[in-house]
Formats: structure tokens, C-alpha cells, sequence
């Protein structure tokens, strides 16, 4: 069967949305996790954007060994060239630029003509050229560009050098008749069209994202562009779990092949969602919580008697744990460690010994520790503790007084660089009195509250309380996470560690 590279964009495309920001480490563990998938690109980020992406695409370009690591650039020479100064140091480096190539673009965005586009992509093409052999070349806005001036470009591109072609759906605009028709059409006009691959980047604007990437494979297209819970501008890309999913099961109508292992997703969806503060919808296909739930009497019947008869795919195909193992205060440090394994999580001995010491803590507060208990106690760790919550403040401990006739009072003790201070305030309930203790001692930059969640891990009283707080200061979002039985000190843990973030930042833009 042909195979289908995964050109994962999550980094890049998904990162850049609104609400999606990332830091250093929170990237590095989402790239850890497309490695284990087993994507064939990665693409890091955006070098010339900012100092802090191209400290991102440097550094995951030199961590990850099994994967292309990719730079985007616009066709100019600084952009390719600070791209290439971002991946050198990667396996397999790949420099990916991209101009404009609509009537529409063309004339209210680049200010350029038919002419004056074609040369500038040919000729950048070739300037990425000098640094390595691996050059994808995008057409912005390809879907609504006229197909002859395409196979221009497309032809001069490929003469130039590129070997990736890539036809974006940039704003969602096309149908999945339209994009079989314009690859095939690509293929056929442009002479040299054998001498690259021919890729699709589908945007979510008319829910058809992941229709559209499989029809533009059965075009000719053997390269998918895509993100973990299709993350990005607008209504998002096309879901690498969806695409992925749909030609694993429907082998006869997709005779491809990738080299994604099918039993990661369900973790990197998790990981994902975790850093950016959000959760997957109920309904979400593959990943979502209904994914493979059965309420109505009819469906439970024809599951009980055969699963094919309303589920098409496995839960263990996608990573999904179905037989739960129960832990609890008697099981060792081997036993969650093979346990964790089996989940997908492989920790450095830092890594256990500090999770099973949350374990252990945990055993004497609940009866029994399930799967979802141990996995939200891995991904935690993983996504909230980073370098700036190292150097910045921790919670020493708390004290709550609430009722429904007086002020909420809270006294919080913080520690930083093995100092204590404390302070007390008042608020409108416990949480917000925490707050507004914790912003007394810290005293961070102003910033409003751009989501404040709650949900259980499991269920029973007992559950585990995984709370996000997303702060919002200065057109940017800084994610904190908080995790425990008691839902008011995950609420503080939370608003501290998104609060660290913020001031490190703040730190960073003064000096």
C-alpha cells in the first residue's frame, strides 16, 4: 500500500490559535508525544516570529531523533534563513515556506502580481535549497486560487528545488469533490509533478476538514497536514486522530499506510488538551468521553451480544484503557511503574519517585486509585511543572473560613527561594479570597481570568479535582494546572503555577 506521510502542525498551526500558547517545556513534552506516535514531520513552530519560537523549534529540533523537524517561513531571505539557523541541528531537517497565491491574497495582502509571486516563490524556493535538500513549498490560499497560475507555480517550485508541494485549504472553503479534482489536475498539468510529494492542509471552517484530506490522498496527495484534536486558526485543522483513524478502519476505501502507532493517540489527545487548559468535547470522534459509550437499551444489547455491531473501532486501538486496574495504599513503587507503562507513560526514576510520592498521598485519601487517577497524575506532572515554577512560588499552606452569612476569609503561606510570607484577605467565596491573598505576596502583572475549570477525574466524592485557571495579560495566555482531592488547594496550586508563568514572563520582557 502507499504510504501517507503525517505532517504534524499541532506545534505551528495549533499552538498559534487563540487560547493554545505553549511554553518551552510544555512543547517539548507535546513533541515527545508526536514522536511516540511516530509522525513523519513535525512541524516546531514559526522561527522568526519570535525569540521565544525559535528557542522552541531549536531546542525540539535538537531533542527529537525520530522525527523531520520543520520550520515554517514566508518566501523571504531572513525568514529562511533564521528557519534554517532554528532546524540545522535537527535528524532530518526541513525548511517549509510558504506565499500567497489567491487573486484575493495577491492583491489586498501581498500587494504583488501574478508575476511578481511566481519569481519570488521560484527564487526562494532555491534560496532554501542552498541550506538542504528537504524543502516544502506552500501555496496560501491555494483552494481559491486559479488552477493554470497553481501549475506555474507548482512547476517552478518543483524546478526550484522543493520536494513537498503543499495545496493549503486555507480558510475551509473547498468540498472534497473539489480537492480530489485539484490534486489530480496538479499532477497531470505539472511536468515534473512525479519529483515531489503532493501534500493538503485542510482548515475545520466548514466542518469538512478531515473529508477534505482524504479526498485530496485520493487525488494523489501523499502527505496529510494535521494537529492532535485538530487544534488551529479559526474552527481548526484537520485531526490527525480522525484522518488517521478513518484509513485504519476503512482499509478497502484508503489502501494507504502510515506509520502512526494507533495506541498513542488517546495520551497526546490528553496531554494536549491538559497544557492548553481545555477538555475534549463529549462528542468528539475517537477521543471524546462518548467515544465508545452506549446509554440507549438497543445499542447496550447489540454490544453485550457483538461490539461490531455499533462500535467500528476498538478502544484499545486509540490508547483507551477499558480494564481498569484498581492501586491503592498496598501496591509498590514496580507495580505503578508497570502500571504507568502499560498506560503509555515512561518516567525517569526523578520523575516516578515524585509520582509515586503523589500516589501514596493520594492512597490515603481515597479507597482505591484507578486508571484515570494515575494517568491525570502523570499528565500533571508532566504539563505543570516546569523550570518557572522551580524558581518561582509553591504553596505552603492554607486556611479557608466560608459560610453563607459571613465573608469568605482566606490566609495563604507561600514559599519562594526558602522563604515564607504570608497574607490574608477577603473575597467573594473561598476561591476568589485565595486569589486575591496569593496576588498580595506575589503581587504579578495585571491580567484578567480567561477560564477557571473544575472536573472530576474519575467518579465517587472522593475523585480527584483537576482544576485549570487561564490567566490573560497583554494579548497573552498563561495556562495553570492544579490537582487534588481537596478542589479549593487545586484551585490555589492552579492560580500560582499560571501566576509563575506570568511573572516569568514579565521578568524576560524587562531585561
Amino acid at each position: 500500500m502507499d504510504k501517507i506521510v503525517i505532517f504534524d502542525t499541532t506545534l505551528r498551526d495549533g499552538e498559534q490559535s487563540p487560547g493554545c500558547s505553549m511554553n518551552l517545556k510544555e512543547k517539548i513534552e507535546v513533541a515527545k508525544c508526536l514522536e511516540k506516535l511516530h509522525v513523519d514531520v513535525i512541524e516546531a513552530g514559526f522561527a522568526i516570529s519570535s525569540p521565544g519560537d525559535f528557542e522552541s523549534v531549536s531546542t525540539i529540533a535538537s531533542t527529537v531523533k525520530d522525527c523531520t523537524v520543520a520550520s515554517l517561513a514566508r518566501a523571504s531571505v531572513l525568514d529562511i534563513d533564521t528557519a534554517w539557523d532554528a532546524v540545522k541541528h535537527a535528524a532530518d531537517p526541513r525548511i517549509h515556506l510558504f506565499i500567497a497565491t489567491s487573486p484575493l491574497h495577491m492583491e489586498y495582502k501581498l500587494k504583488m502580481t501574478e508575476q511578481e509571486v511566481l519569481e519570488s516563490a521560484a527564487a526562494m524556493t532555491a534560496h532554501a535549497k542552498k541550506y538542504c535538500d528537504n524543502i516544502e513549498f506552500s501555496a496560501e490560499d491555494a483552494t481559491r486560487s486559479d488552477w493554470d497560475f497553481l501549475v506555474k507555480v507548482v512547476d517552478a517550485v518543483i524546478r526550484a528545488g522543493a520536494t513537498t508541494v503543499n495545496i493549503p485549504d486555507t480558510v475551509g472553503y473547498t468540498t472534497p469533490a473539489e480537492m480530489t479534482a485539484l490534486i489530480q489536475y496538479l499532477r497531470e498539468k505539472v511536468p515534473d509533478s512525479d519529483k515531489a510529494i503532493f501534500s493538503v492542509h485542510c482548515h475545520n471552517d466548514l466542518g469538512l476538514a478531515t473529508a477534505n484530506s482524504l479526498a485530496g490522498v485520493q487525488g494523489g496527495a501523499r502527505q496529510i497536514e494535521c494537529t492532535v484534536n485538530g487544534l488551529g486558526e479559526r474552527s481548526g485543522n484537520t485531526a490527525l486522530e480522525e484522518v488517521i483513524m478513518a484509513m485504519r478502519t476503512r482499509p478497502t476505501v484508503y489502501p494507504y499506510e502510515t506509520g502512526i502507532d494507533t495506541t498513542q493517540i488517546a495520551r497526546a489527545s490528553r496531554t494536549v488538551y491538559s497544557i492548553i487548559g481545555q477538555s475534549a468535547p463529549l462528542n468528539k470522534p475517537i477521543v471524546g468521553r462518548n467515544a465508545f459509550a452506549h446509554e440507549a437499551g438497543i445499542h447496550q444489547h447489540g454490544v453485550l451480544a457483538n461490539k461490531q455491531t455499533y462500535e467500528i473501532l476498538t478502544p484499545e486501538s486509540v490508547g483507551v484503557q477499558t480494564n481498569s486496574i484498581v492501586l491503592g495504599k498496598h501496591s509498590g513503587k514496580h507495580a505503578v511503574d508497570d502500571r504507568l507503562r502499560e498506560l503509555g507513560y515512561t518516567l525517569s526514576k526523578e520523575e516516578l519517585a515524585a509520582c509515586f510520592e503523589e500516589f501514596k498521598i493520594l492512597c490515603d485519601k481515597k479507597k482505591t486509585v484507578t486508571d484515570a487517577d494515575l494517568e491525570a497524575l502523570a499528565e500533571h506532572r508532566a504539563v505543570s511543572k516546569d523550570g518557572e515554577d522551580e524558581k518561582g512560588y509553591k504553596l505552603d499552606w492554607f486556611s479557608v473560613h466560608t459560610s453563607n452569612f459571613t465573608t469568605a476569609t482566606c490566609t495563604v503561606s507561600l514559599e519562594k527561594d526558602g522563604e515564607k510570607q504570608e497574607d490574608v484577605c477577603l473575597g467573594d467565596g473561598p476561591i476568589d479570597a485565595a486569589f486575591k491573598a496569593v496576588d498580595k505576596i506575589v503581587q504579578p502583572a495585571e491580567h484578567t481570568f480567561d477560564i477557571y475549570n473544575i472536573h472530576s477525574v474519575s467518579q465517587g466524592k472522593d475523585t480527584l479535582g483537576d482544576v485549570t485557571v487561564k490567566l490573560m495579560s497583554d494579548g497573552k495566555t498563561y495556562t495553570g494546572k492544579g490537582l487534588s482531592t481537596d478542589i479549593i488547594q487545586a484551585s490555589i496550586t492552579a492560580y500560582i503555577n499560571a501566576v509563575n508563568k506570568l511573572c516569568a514572563a514579565t521578568e524576560k520582557k524587562e531585561d
